[in-house]
């Protein structure tokens, strides 16, 4: 029968492993995506390419496989990775190029009026990426992220096939050990859900801030939310900037 002593012993642990997994991950996969979507708007066509290329090519490769190619293959040319930074890779590789069309998207989705008005106060291309369309583009990138974040987390179960002890791998010791399959997968679930839900709060304070940042704040109307300017309308992101420019 399953214990105390297991939990300490073999979850706890676990957990500790796979947050460290998704901590990593997200960090390479956060910078993947803002490399790859900043280039995929690149003037240069050959960026743009090398861009477009990575995405395609990441996007449509398998996260499992991609990690045993990284494991069990790449050793083969000289490079030995230890278990977790093979699973570290591939998830960051993979979930990265998932998150460089959130970024591309939601700069493109930034107000052509307002790149205009960065070009006509002679903004270079890097003052305006950094003073216009990233403050503007930030917000819609947080709920998009949330989701992948999550995605990301869940994804890191598969670490546990290459024999990195996060607490999926630790769940199936102590199935074998216990012979108990219920109690232990239905942790599983609760632990995975509870981390879950944690993210989803950071994510959601963030979103309100990153709101606040730009002059939005979001409403409650009828069980939805909403975002709404300073008088409690929704203003384009132009009509925005004027109303701060001319107050």
């Amino acid at each position: 029968m399953m214990s105390s002593e297991f939990f300490t012993a073999w979850f706890l642990p676990g957990v500790w492993v796979t947050v460290q997994v998704t901590v990593y991950a997200a960090a390479l996969g956060a910078a993947i995506s803002f490399g790859i979507g900043l280039a995929r708007g690149s003037r240069y066509w050959i960026v743009r390419f090398l861009a477009g290329t990575y995405f395609e090519v990441f996007r449509g490769m398998s996260a499992l496989v991609l990690m045993f190619w990284m494991f069990f293959a790449l050793p083969l040319f000289g490079w030995q990775l230890v278990p977790m930074w093979a699973g570290v890779s591939a998830l960051g590789l993979t979930y990265g190029a998932y998150g460089s069309e959130i970024v591309r998207g939601s700069l493109a989705a930034v107000s052509p009026a307002q790149k205009e008005a960065g070009v006509a106060l002679n903004f270079s291309r890097l003052q305006r990426l950094r003073l216009i369309e990233l403050p503007q583009a930030w917000p819609e990138m947080v709920p998009p992220f949330n989701n992948l974040l999550i995605e990301l987390l869940k994804g890191t179960a598969l670490v546990s096939v290459i024999t990195v002890a996060d607490m999926t791998f630790a769940g199936n010791l102590v199935r074998l050990g216990t012979n108990e399959t219920t109690p232990v997968y239905t942790l599983l679930l609760v632990l995975y859900f509870v981390l879950a839900f944690l993210i989803t709060r950071g994510m959601r304070l963030l979103e309100r801030r990153a709101k606040a940042g730009v002059g939005q704040r979001p409403e409650k109307t009828g069980g939805t939310t909403r975002t709404s300017g300073a008088r409690g309308e929704r203003q384009p992101a132009g009509a925005q900037s004027a109303a701060g420019g001319t107050a």
